[in-house]
């Protein structure tokens, strides 16, 4: 009983997570139409860029953040 429940909340999670990885998809392919109408690339840059100033540990953590993903 308790499994089904986490299964379906695992599946349910998952879900939303696909979903804001296509939302961002999206957002990507907006913007490399129309340059700077939604900043998501921007933002991306960004993100990379503080993971990467981090050194060593922001590369692990983008790392592990990217296999956690992939699981």
């Amino acid at each position: 009983m308790i499994r089904n429940a986490l299964q379906a909340i695992s599946g349910w999670g998952k879900e939303v997570v696909d979903f804001g990885v296509a939302v961002i998809m999206v957002g990507v392919v907006v913007d490399i139409l129309f340059p700077g109408t939604t900043g998501v690339i921007d933002n991306i840059a960004d993100l990379v860029g503080d993971f990467s100033s981090q050194g060593v540990a922001g590369i692990i953590a983008l790392l592990l953040f990217v296999t956690i993903y992939n699981r």
